[in-house]
Protein backbone atom coordinates (compact mmCIF):
# COMPACT_ATOMS: atom_id res chain seq x y z
CA UNK A 1 0.00 0.00 0.00
CA UNK A 2 1.10 3.62 -0.55
CA UNK A 3 3.07 5.37 2.18
CA UNK A 4 3.72 8.71 0.43
CA UNK A 5 1.22 10.97 -1.35
CA UNK A 6 2.58 10.34 -4.86
CA UNK A 7 2.72 6.57 -4.23
CA UNK A 8 -1.07 6.47 -4.63
CA UNK A 9 -0.47 6.56 -8.39
CA UNK A 10 2.09 3.76 -8.47
CA UNK A 11 1.12 1.52 -5.55
CA UNK A 12 -2.66 1.60 -5.69
CA UNK A 13 -4.53 -1.65 -6.44
CA UNK A 14 -5.14 -0.70 -10.07
CA UNK A 15 -5.51 -3.88 -12.17
CA UNK A 16 -3.81 -2.14 -15.09
CA UNK A 17 -1.86 1.07 -15.57
CA UNK A 18 -3.95 1.46 -18.72
CA UNK A 19 -7.06 2.09 -16.62
CA UNK A 20 -8.37 5.64 -16.74
CA UNK A 21 -7.16 7.85 -13.90
CA UNK A 22 -8.50 11.25 -14.96
CA UNK A 23 -11.16 12.52 -17.34
CA UNK A 24 -11.77 16.13 -18.35
CA UNK A 25 -14.57 16.78 -20.84
CA UNK A 26 -13.80 14.35 -23.69
CA UNK A 27 -10.15 13.68 -22.86
CA UNK A 28 -8.71 11.09 -20.49
CA UNK A 29 -5.38 10.14 -18.96
CA UNK A 30 -4.56 6.57 -18.00
CA UNK A 31 -2.63 5.83 -14.82
CA UNK A 32 0.44 5.18 -17.01
CA UNK A 33 0.09 8.53 -18.80
CA UNK A 34 -0.50 10.38 -15.54
CA UNK A 35 2.55 8.72 -13.96
CA UNK A 36 4.70 9.71 -16.93
CA UNK A 37 3.51 13.33 -16.81
CA UNK A 38 4.18 13.45 -13.06
CA UNK A 39 7.68 12.08 -13.53
CA UNK A 40 8.41 14.52 -16.37
CA UNK A 41 7.31 17.59 -14.41
CA UNK A 42 8.96 16.43 -11.21
CA UNK A 43 12.35 16.24 -12.91
CA UNK A 44 11.90 19.73 -14.30
CA UNK A 45 10.94 21.14 -10.89
CA UNK A 46 14.20 19.77 -9.48
CA UNK A 47 16.15 21.26 -12.39
CA UNK A 48 14.49 24.62 -11.69
CA UNK A 49 16.08 24.46 -8.24
CA UNK A 50 13.23 23.16 -6.08
CA UNK A 51 14.65 21.93 -2.77
CA UNK A 52 13.13 19.47 -0.31
CA UNK A 53 10.09 20.94 1.48
CA UNK A 54 10.08 24.15 -0.53
CA UNK A 55 6.56 25.19 -1.50
CA UNK A 56 4.95 25.02 -4.93
CA UNK A 57 1.66 26.92 -5.28
CA UNK A 58 -0.86 25.66 -7.83
CA UNK A 59 -3.37 28.38 -8.76
CA UNK A 60 -5.53 26.58 -11.32
CA UNK A 61 -9.06 25.24 -11.72
CA UNK A 62 -9.62 21.49 -11.92
CA UNK A 63 -7.63 20.35 -14.96
CA UNK A 64 -5.01 17.71 -15.77
CA UNK A 65 -2.12 20.08 -14.99
CA UNK A 66 -3.47 20.69 -11.50
CA UNK A 67 -3.41 17.03 -10.49
CA UNK A 68 -0.08 16.45 -12.23
CA UNK A 69 1.42 19.41 -10.32
CA UNK A 70 0.31 18.10 -6.92
CA UNK A 71 1.93 14.71 -7.43
CA UNK A 72 5.02 16.02 -9.24
CA UNK A 73 5.74 18.42 -6.38
CA UNK A 74 5.43 15.54 -3.94
CA UNK A 75 7.72 13.28 -6.01
CA UNK A 76 10.30 16.08 -6.23
CA UNK A 77 10.31 16.40 -2.43
CA UNK A 78 8.41 19.70 -2.33
CA UNK A 79 5.23 20.76 -0.56
CA UNK A 80 2.22 21.51 -2.76
CA UNK A 81 -0.09 24.42 -1.93
CA UNK A 82 -3.47 24.37 -3.73
CA UNK A 83 -4.77 27.93 -4.13
CA UNK A 84 -8.52 28.31 -4.53
CA UNK A 85 -9.13 29.49 -8.13
CA UNK A 86 -11.91 31.77 -6.85
CA UNK A 87 -9.50 33.89 -4.82
CA UNK A 88 -8.65 37.39 -5.99
CA UNK A 89 -5.14 38.83 -6.32
CA UNK A 90 -5.04 40.17 -2.77
CA UNK A 91 -5.76 36.76 -1.19
CA UNK A 92 -3.38 34.94 -3.55
CA UNK A 93 -0.59 37.36 -2.68
CA UNK A 94 -1.07 36.72 1.02
CA UNK A 95 -0.77 32.92 0.59
CA UNK A 96 2.33 33.19 -1.62
CA UNK A 97 3.97 35.49 0.94
CA UNK A 98 2.90 33.51 4.00
CA UNK A 99 4.40 30.17 2.98
CA UNK A 100 7.25 31.67 0.92
CA UNK A 101 6.37 29.95 -2.32
CA UNK A 102 9.33 29.01 -4.52
CA UNK A 103 7.46 28.03 -7.68
CA UNK A 104 4.02 29.15 -8.91
CA UNK A 105 2.06 27.11 -11.44
CA UNK A 106 -0.87 28.97 -12.97
CA UNK A 107 -2.46 29.87 -16.30
CA UNK A 108 -1.57 32.80 -18.54
CA UNK A 109 -4.87 34.56 -17.84
CA UNK A 110 -4.52 34.21 -14.06
CA UNK A 111 -0.91 35.33 -14.21
CA UNK A 112 -1.97 38.56 -15.90
CA UNK A 113 -4.52 39.20 -13.14
CA UNK A 114 -2.03 38.79 -10.29
CA UNK A 115 1.20 39.96 -11.97
CA UNK A 116 1.51 43.24 -9.97
CA UNK A 117 1.25 41.33 -6.68
CA UNK A 118 3.92 38.81 -7.71
CA UNK A 119 6.62 41.48 -7.85
CA UNK A 120 6.69 41.63 -4.05
CA UNK A 121 7.01 37.84 -3.51
CA UNK A 122 10.78 37.66 -3.03
CA UNK A 123 10.84 33.89 -2.50
CA UNK A 124 9.48 33.17 -5.99
CA UNK A 125 12.08 31.48 -8.21
CA UNK A 126 9.98 30.42 -11.18
CA UNK A 127 6.51 30.86 -12.69
CA UNK A 128 5.16 28.07 -14.90
CA UNK A 129 2.23 28.93 -17.16
CA UNK A 130 -0.34 26.54 -18.60
CA UNK A 131 -2.86 27.24 -21.37
CA UNK A 132 -0.43 29.16 -23.53
CA UNK A 133 2.04 28.55 -26.36
CA UNK A 134 5.78 29.33 -26.11
CA UNK A 135 5.15 32.44 -28.22
CA UNK A 136 2.49 33.69 -25.80
CA UNK A 137 4.62 33.12 -22.71
CA UNK A 138 5.74 36.40 -21.09
CA UNK A 139 9.39 37.03 -20.32
CA UNK A 140 10.62 35.58 -16.99
CA UNK A 141 7.93 32.87 -17.16
CA UNK A 142 8.15 29.26 -18.33
CA UNK A 143 5.76 27.57 -20.75
CA UNK A 144 4.33 24.29 -19.39
CA UNK A 145 4.35 22.74 -22.86
CA UNK A 146 8.04 23.51 -23.40
CA UNK A 147 8.95 22.33 -19.91
CA UNK A 148 7.31 18.92 -20.33
CA UNK A 149 8.79 18.39 -23.79
CA UNK A 150 12.31 18.90 -22.38
CA UNK A 151 11.87 16.41 -19.56
CA UNK A 152 14.73 14.29 -18.27
CA UNK A 153 15.03 11.43 -15.77
CA UNK A 154 16.51 12.33 -12.39
CA UNK A 155 17.01 10.71 -9.02
CA UNK A 156 14.18 11.79 -6.75
CA UNK A 157 14.76 12.47 -3.03
CA UNK A 158 13.85 9.86 -0.45
CA UNK A 159 10.97 10.93 1.77
CA UNK A 160 9.38 9.66 4.99
CA UNK A 161 5.73 9.47 6.01
CA UNK A 162 6.31 12.13 8.65
CA UNK A 163 7.68 14.64 6.11
CA UNK A 164 5.56 17.56 4.96
CA UNK A 165 3.48 17.05 1.82
CA UNK A 166 0.91 19.85 1.53
CA UNK A 167 -0.39 23.09 3.01
CA UNK A 168 -4.12 23.82 2.77
CA UNK A 169 -5.24 27.34 3.59
CA UNK A 170 -8.40 27.64 5.66
CA UNK A 171 -10.02 30.71 7.19
CA UNK A 172 -9.86 31.30 10.91
CA UNK A 173 -12.31 33.34 12.98
CA UNK A 174 -9.87 36.25 13.03
CA UNK A 175 -7.47 37.67 10.47
CA UNK A 176 -6.01 36.06 7.39
CA UNK A 177 -6.38 32.36 6.50
CA UNK A 178 -4.15 29.82 8.21
CA UNK A 179 -2.03 27.25 6.39
CA UNK A 180 -2.81 23.77 7.71
CA UNK A 181 0.34 21.67 7.39
CA UNK A 182 -0.22 18.06 6.30
CA UNK A 183 2.29 15.22 6.23
CA UNK A 184 2.34 12.33 3.79
CA UNK A 185 0.99 10.17 6.60
CA UNK A 186 -1.95 12.54 7.13
CA UNK A 187 -2.96 12.40 3.46
CA UNK A 188 -2.54 8.66 3.06
CA UNK A 189 -4.26 7.81 6.36
CA UNK A 190 -7.19 10.01 5.41
CA UNK A 191 -7.51 8.42 1.99
CA UNK A 192 -7.38 4.92 3.46
CA UNK A 193 -9.99 5.73 6.10
CA UNK A 194 -12.52 7.35 3.76
CA UNK A 195 -12.10 4.84 0.95
CA UNK A 196 -12.59 2.06 3.51
CA UNK A 197 -16.06 3.11 4.68
CA UNK A 198 -17.11 4.22 1.19
CA UNK A 199 -16.01 0.81 -0.11
CA UNK A 200 -14.19 2.38 -3.06
CA UNK A 201 -12.76 0.06 -5.71
CA UNK A 202 -11.14 0.38 -9.13
CA UNK A 203 -14.64 0.16 -10.61
CA UNK A 204 -15.63 3.51 -9.12
CA UNK A 205 -15.77 6.77 -11.02
CA UNK A 206 -15.85 9.91 -8.83
CA UNK A 207 -17.07 13.31 -10.00
CA UNK A 208 -14.86 16.10 -8.61
CA UNK A 209 -16.93 19.28 -8.39
CA UNK A 210 -15.40 20.79 -5.22
CA UNK A 211 -12.20 22.90 -5.28
CA UNK A 212 -8.98 21.03 -4.50
CA UNK A 213 -7.95 23.77 -2.04
CA UNK A 214 -10.79 22.42 0.13
CA UNK A 215 -9.75 19.21 1.96
CA UNK A 216 -13.11 17.63 1.05
CA UNK A 217 -12.40 18.38 -2.62
CA UNK A 218 -8.81 17.11 -2.48
CA UNK A 219 -10.01 13.88 -0.90
CA UNK A 220 -11.85 12.98 -4.11
CA UNK A 221 -8.41 12.59 -5.71
CA UNK A 222 -6.73 10.80 -2.81
CA UNK A 223 -9.54 8.31 -2.12
CA UNK A 224 -9.92 7.53 -5.82
CA UNK A 225 -6.25 6.96 -6.56
CA UNK A 226 -5.60 4.86 -3.47
CA UNK A 227 -8.42 2.59 -4.69
CA UNK A 228 -7.40 2.59 -8.34
CA UNK A 229 -10.61 4.41 -9.23
CA UNK A 230 -11.19 7.11 -11.85
CA UNK A 231 -11.88 10.82 -11.33
CA UNK A 232 -13.88 13.11 -13.60
CA UNK A 233 -12.76 16.74 -13.26
CA UNK A 234 -15.50 19.34 -13.53
CA UNK A 235 -16.03 23.08 -13.17
CA UNK A 236 -19.81 23.40 -13.29
CA UNK A 237 -21.85 26.52 -14.03
CA UNK A 238 -25.30 25.19 -13.16
CA UNK A 239 -26.46 22.32 -10.91
CA UNK A 240 -28.12 20.62 -13.88
CA UNK A 241 -24.63 20.26 -15.41
CA UNK A 242 -23.68 18.03 -12.47
CA UNK A 243 -26.54 15.63 -13.16
CA UNK A 244 -25.70 15.61 -16.86
CA UNK A 245 -22.11 14.68 -15.97
CA UNK A 246 -23.30 11.82 -13.73
CA UNK A 247 -25.18 10.43 -16.72
CA UNK A 248 -22.49 11.08 -19.36
CA UNK A 249 -19.61 9.57 -17.39
CA UNK A 250 -21.62 6.96 -15.44
CA UNK A 251 -20.42 8.42 -12.15
CA UNK A 252 -20.63 6.13 -9.10
CA UNK A 253 -19.62 8.59 -6.35
CA UNK A 254 -20.59 12.24 -5.86
CA UNK A 255 -19.45 14.56 -3.05
CA UNK A 256 -20.99 17.98 -2.49
CA UNK A 257 -21.80 20.58 0.15
CA UNK A 258 -25.33 21.43 1.38
CA UNK A 259 -25.96 24.47 -0.89
CA UNK A 260 -25.40 22.34 -3.99
CA UNK A 261 -27.43 19.43 -2.60
CA UNK A 262 -30.32 21.82 -1.94
CA UNK A 263 -30.39 22.66 -5.66
CA UNK A 264 -29.81 19.11 -6.87
CA UNK A 265 -32.65 17.80 -4.70
CA UNK A 266 -35.12 20.00 -6.58
CA UNK A 267 -34.20 18.55 -9.98
CA UNK A 268 -35.34 15.44 -11.80
CA UNK A 269 -32.69 12.73 -11.84
CA UNK A 270 -32.90 10.62 -15.00
CA UNK A 271 -32.95 6.85 -14.80
CA UNK A 272 -29.35 6.60 -16.07
CA UNK A 273 -28.11 8.67 -13.13
CA UNK A 274 -30.09 6.65 -10.62
CA UNK A 275 -28.62 3.43 -12.02
CA UNK A 276 -24.96 4.52 -11.97
CA UNK A 277 -24.71 6.54 -8.74
CA UNK A 278 -23.68 4.11 -5.99
CA UNK A 279 -23.28 6.70 -3.21
CA UNK A 280 -23.31 10.40 -2.44
CA UNK A 281 -21.61 12.20 0.45
CA UNK A 282 -22.23 15.43 2.32
CA UNK A 283 -19.87 17.51 4.43
CA UNK A 284 -19.11 21.20 4.96
CA UNK A 285 -22.29 21.76 7.01
CA UNK A 286 -25.47 20.01 8.05
CA UNK A 287 -27.69 18.65 5.30
CA UNK A 288 -31.22 20.16 5.59
CA UNK A 289 -33.67 17.40 6.53
CA UNK A 290 -36.06 18.23 3.70
CA UNK A 291 -33.21 18.11 1.19
CA UNK A 292 -32.02 14.73 2.45
CA UNK A 293 -35.54 13.29 2.22
CA UNK A 294 -35.92 14.50 -1.37
CA UNK A 295 -32.56 13.02 -2.38
CA UNK A 296 -33.35 9.66 -0.80
CA UNK A 297 -36.71 9.63 -2.60
CA UNK A 298 -35.10 10.55 -5.92
CA UNK A 299 -32.20 8.11 -5.51
CA UNK A 300 -33.63 5.08 -3.71
CA UNK A 301 -30.75 2.76 -4.72
CA UNK A 302 -28.02 5.25 -3.81
CA UNK A 303 -26.33 5.15 -0.39
CA UNK A 304 -26.13 8.46 1.49
CA UNK A 305 -23.10 9.18 3.69
CA UNK A 306 -23.40 12.18 6.03
CA UNK A 307 -20.01 13.33 7.26
CA UNK A 308 -18.31 15.86 9.50
CA UNK A 309 -14.75 17.05 9.16
CA UNK A 310 -12.33 19.92 9.67
CA UNK A 311 -9.22 20.71 7.65
CA UNK A 312 -7.05 20.23 10.74
CA UNK A 313 -8.06 16.54 10.86
CA UNK A 314 -9.38 15.91 7.33
CA UNK A 315 -12.49 13.90 8.25
CA UNK A 316 -13.71 12.97 11.74
CA UNK A 317 -17.10 11.23 11.64
CA UNK A 318 -19.59 9.63 9.29
CA UNK A 319 -23.07 8.16 9.59
CA UNK A 320 -23.68 4.71 8.16
CA UNK A 321 -26.39 4.84 5.45
CA UNK A 322 -28.34 2.19 7.39
CA UNK A 323 -28.67 4.61 10.34
CA UNK A 324 -30.05 7.60 8.42
CA UNK A 325 -33.74 6.70 8.76
CA UNK A 326 -33.34 6.31 12.53
CA UNK A 327 -31.12 9.36 13.25
CA UNK A 328 -31.00 11.67 10.17
CA UNK A 329 -29.55 14.64 12.11
CA UNK A 330 -26.57 12.72 13.50
CA UNK A 331 -22.92 13.21 12.49
CA UNK A 332 -22.43 9.51 13.13
CA UNK A 333 -19.36 8.04 14.80
CA UNK A 334 -15.60 8.22 14.29
CA UNK A 335 -14.24 7.21 10.90
CA UNK A 336 -11.74 4.33 10.77
CA UNK A 337 -8.36 5.19 12.35
CA UNK A 338 -9.76 8.12 14.34
CA UNK A 339 -10.82 8.56 17.97
CA UNK A 340 -13.43 11.19 18.82
CA UNK A 341 -14.13 12.53 22.32
CA UNK A 342 -16.64 15.03 23.72
CA UNK A 343 -14.90 17.10 26.40
CA UNK A 344 -16.35 19.64 28.87
CA UNK A 345 -14.79 22.93 30.02
CA UNK A 346 -12.94 21.17 32.85
CA UNK A 347 -11.28 18.68 30.50
CA UNK A 348 -13.55 15.81 31.57
CA UNK A 349 -15.31 13.45 29.20
CA UNK A 350 -18.97 14.39 28.77
CA UNK A 351 -21.77 12.04 29.69
CA UNK A 352 -24.39 11.10 27.05
CA UNK A 353 -26.59 14.11 26.30
CA UNK A 354 -24.06 16.58 27.73
CA UNK A 355 -22.68 19.23 25.39
CA UNK A 356 -18.93 19.58 24.99
CA UNK A 357 -16.12 20.26 22.52
CA UNK A 358 -15.29 17.68 19.85
CA UNK A 359 -11.67 16.49 20.20
CA UNK A 360 -10.07 14.38 17.44
CA UNK A 361 -7.15 12.02 18.02
CA UNK A 362 -5.23 9.86 15.56
CA UNK A 363 -3.03 9.80 12.42
CA UNK A 364 -5.26 12.29 10.60
CA UNK A 365 -4.35 15.11 13.01
CA UNK A 366 -2.40 17.72 11.02
CA UNK A 367 1.03 19.07 11.94
CA UNK A 368 -0.23 22.51 12.96
CA UNK A 369 -0.45 25.89 11.23
CA UNK A 370 2.30 27.12 8.97
CA UNK A 371 4.59 29.62 10.66
CA UNK A 372 2.12 30.33 13.49
CA UNK A 373 3.05 28.77 16.82
CA UNK A 374 0.46 30.77 18.77
CA UNK A 375 -2.55 29.65 16.74
CA UNK A 376 -1.17 26.12 16.57
CA UNK A 377 -1.00 25.99 20.37
CA UNK A 378 -4.62 27.17 20.60
CA UNK A 379 -6.00 24.37 18.41
CA UNK A 380 -3.46 21.52 18.64
CA UNK A 381 -3.25 20.64 22.33
CA UNK A 382 -2.38 17.64 24.53
CA UNK A 383 -4.99 14.93 24.85
CA UNK A 384 -7.52 15.13 27.70
CA UNK A 385 -6.10 13.69 30.92
CA UNK A 386 -8.67 10.87 31.06
CA UNK A 387 -7.06 9.17 28.02
CA UNK A 388 -4.69 6.78 29.76
CA UNK A 389 -2.59 5.59 26.80
CA UNK A 390 -1.67 9.10 25.63
CA UNK A 391 1.99 9.70 24.82
CA UNK A 392 3.58 12.80 26.29
CA UNK A 393 4.24 14.37 22.89
CA UNK A 394 0.92 13.40 21.30
CA UNK A 395 -1.44 16.20 20.32
CA UNK A 396 -5.11 16.21 19.41
CA UNK A 397 -7.22 18.70 17.46
CA UNK A 398 -9.63 20.61 19.68
CA UNK A 399 -12.19 21.51 17.05
CA UNK A 400 -13.93 24.49 18.60
CA UNK A 401 -17.24 22.81 17.71
CA UNK A 402 -19.82 21.97 20.35
CA UNK A 403 -21.39 18.51 19.99
CA UNK A 404 -23.18 15.96 22.13
CA UNK A 405 -23.22 12.17 22.17
CA UNK A 406 -26.29 10.00 22.74
CA UNK A 407 -26.50 6.78 24.78
CA UNK A 408 -25.47 4.70 21.75
CA UNK A 409 -22.42 6.82 20.99
CA UNK A 410 -23.81 8.76 17.99
CA UNK A 411 -22.72 12.39 17.77
CA UNK A 412 -24.81 15.48 17.05
CA UNK A 413 -23.60 18.94 16.05
CA UNK A 414 -24.70 21.81 18.34
CA UNK A 415 -22.75 24.88 17.22
CA UNK A 416 -19.41 26.67 16.87
CA UNK A 417 -17.53 28.17 19.77
CA UNK A 418 -15.90 30.85 17.63
CA UNK A 419 -17.35 33.43 15.23
CA UNK A 420 -16.49 31.59 12.02
CA UNK A 421 -18.96 31.95 9.15
CA UNK A 422 -19.72 28.66 7.35
CA UNK A 423 -21.22 29.43 3.92
CA UNK A 424 -21.48 27.14 0.88
CA UNK A 425 -19.06 24.75 2.57
CA UNK A 426 -16.42 27.46 3.02
CA UNK A 427 -15.07 28.59 6.38
CA UNK A 428 -14.97 32.39 6.21
CA UNK A 429 -13.15 34.72 8.57
CA UNK A 430 -15.36 37.68 9.55
CA UNK A 431 -12.24 39.70 10.34
CA UNK A 432 -10.87 39.17 6.83
CA UNK A 433 -14.05 40.65 5.37
CA UNK A 434 -14.16 43.47 7.90
CA UNK A 435 -10.53 44.45 7.26
CA UNK A 436 -11.39 44.76 3.59
CA UNK A 437 -14.54 46.87 4.18
CA UNK A 438 -12.70 49.23 6.52
CA UNK A 439 -10.76 50.50 3.50
CA UNK A 440 -13.88 52.43 2.46
CA UNK A 441 -14.09 55.97 3.86
CA UNK A 442 -17.87 55.78 4.06
CA UNK A 443 -17.64 53.08 6.75
CA UNK A 444 -17.09 53.95 10.41
CA UNK A 445 -17.60 50.46 11.85
CA UNK A 446 -18.50 47.12 10.28
CA UNK A 447 -19.41 43.65 11.53
CA UNK A 448 -19.55 40.63 9.24
CA UNK A 449 -22.06 38.06 10.49
CA UNK A 450 -23.02 34.55 9.47
CA UNK A 451 -26.84 34.46 9.35
CA UNK A 452 -28.68 31.19 8.78
CA UNK A 453 -29.74 30.75 5.16
CA UNK A 454 -31.95 28.05 3.62
CA UNK A 455 -29.50 27.07 0.86
CA UNK A 456 -26.09 28.47 1.87
CA UNK A 457 -26.08 27.26 5.46
CA UNK A 458 -25.05 30.76 6.51
CA UNK A 459 -25.03 33.96 4.47
CA UNK A 460 -22.63 36.85 4.96
CA UNK A 461 -24.47 39.91 6.30
CA UNK A 462 -22.71 43.23 6.85
CA UNK A 463 -23.89 45.46 9.69
CA UNK A 464 -22.43 48.93 9.14
CA UNK A 465 -22.26 52.13 11.08
CA UNK A 466 -21.77 54.83 8.40
CA UNK A 467 -19.11 57.49 8.72
CA UNK A 468 -20.41 60.31 10.92
CA UNK A 469 -19.46 62.83 8.26
CA UNK A 470 -22.03 61.25 5.95
CA UNK A 471 -24.72 61.64 8.61
CA UNK A 472 -23.82 65.31 9.17
CA UNK A 473 -23.99 65.98 5.46
CA UNK A 474 -27.26 64.00 5.25
CA UNK A 475 -25.76 61.88 2.48
CA UNK A 476 -27.26 58.46 1.84
CA UNK A 477 -24.93 55.54 2.32
CA UNK A 478 -24.07 54.13 -1.12
CA UNK A 479 -24.74 50.40 -0.76
CA UNK A 480 -24.25 49.79 -4.48
CA UNK A 481 -20.74 51.22 -4.31
CA UNK A 482 -19.96 48.95 -1.36
CA UNK A 483 -21.24 45.87 -3.18
CA UNK A 484 -19.20 46.77 -6.26
CA UNK A 485 -16.12 47.18 -4.08
CA UNK A 486 -16.73 43.75 -2.51
CA UNK A 487 -17.05 42.14 -5.95
CA UNK A 488 -13.66 43.54 -6.87
CA UNK A 489 -11.84 42.73 -3.62
CA UNK A 490 -13.41 39.52 -2.32
CA UNK A 491 -13.99 36.06 -3.85
CA UNK A 492 -17.55 35.04 -4.73
CA UNK A 493 -18.12 32.93 -1.62
CA UNK A 494 -17.34 35.92 0.64
CA UNK A 495 -19.81 38.31 -1.04
CA UNK A 496 -22.41 39.81 1.33
CA UNK A 497 -26.03 38.81 0.74
CA UNK A 498 -27.40 41.75 2.72
CA UNK A 499 -26.25 45.07 4.20
CA UNK A 500 -27.85 46.55 7.33
CA UNK A 501 -27.18 50.08 8.57
CA UNK A 502 -27.21 51.11 12.24
CA UNK A 503 -26.40 54.44 13.86
CA UNK A 504 -24.88 52.63 16.83
CA UNK A 505 -23.62 49.06 17.27
CA UNK A 506 -24.33 47.18 20.54
CA UNK A 507 -21.33 46.60 22.81
CA UNK A 508 -20.25 44.24 25.56
CA UNK A 509 -19.16 45.54 28.98
CA UNK A 510 -15.57 45.37 27.76
CA UNK A 511 -16.41 47.73 24.89
CA UNK A 512 -16.30 45.14 22.12
CA UNK A 513 -19.11 44.93 19.58
CA UNK A 514 -21.74 42.44 20.77
CA UNK A 515 -21.96 40.10 17.80
CA UNK A 516 -24.36 37.78 19.60
CA UNK A 517 -27.01 40.50 19.89
CA UNK A 518 -26.63 41.39 16.22
CA UNK A 519 -27.01 37.74 15.20
CA UNK A 520 -30.18 37.51 17.29
CA UNK A 521 -31.51 40.69 15.67
CA UNK A 522 -31.02 39.51 12.11
CA UNK A 523 -31.31 35.75 12.61
CA UNK A 524 -34.61 35.51 10.69
CA UNK A 525 -33.55 37.75 7.82
CA UNK A 526 -33.72 34.94 5.25
CA UNK A 527 -36.66 32.96 6.66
Amino acid sequence: MPSLFHHSLTKSPTPSQQNTALTLKDESLSYAQLNQAVSDLSGQLIQLGLKVEQRVAIYLPKQFETVISFHATSLAGGVFVPVNPLLKAQQVEYILHDCEVSILITSLSRYKQIQPQLESVNSLKAIILTNCTPEQTPAHCICWQTLIENSSTLDFPNRKQSDLAAILYTSGSTGNPKGVVLSHKNLIAGAKSVSQYLNNTSNDKLLAVLPFSFDYGLSQITTAFISGASVVLMEYLFPKDVIKAVVKYQVTGLAAVPPLWVQLAEMDWPTEAKQSLRYFTNSGGAMPQDTLNKLITQLPQTQAYLMYGLTEAFRSTYLEPSEIAKRPTSMGKAIPNAEIYVVDQNGEECSPGEEGELVHRGPLVAQGYWNDLKKTAERFKPLPHFIKDAKESELAVWSGDTVLKDEEGFLYFVGRKDEMIKSSGYRISPTEIEDCIYQMESVSEVVALGIKHPSLGQAVVLVIKPNEKLALEETDFDQKALLKYCQKQLPNFMQPKAIKLKNELPRNPNGKINRKLLVEEFNHLFD
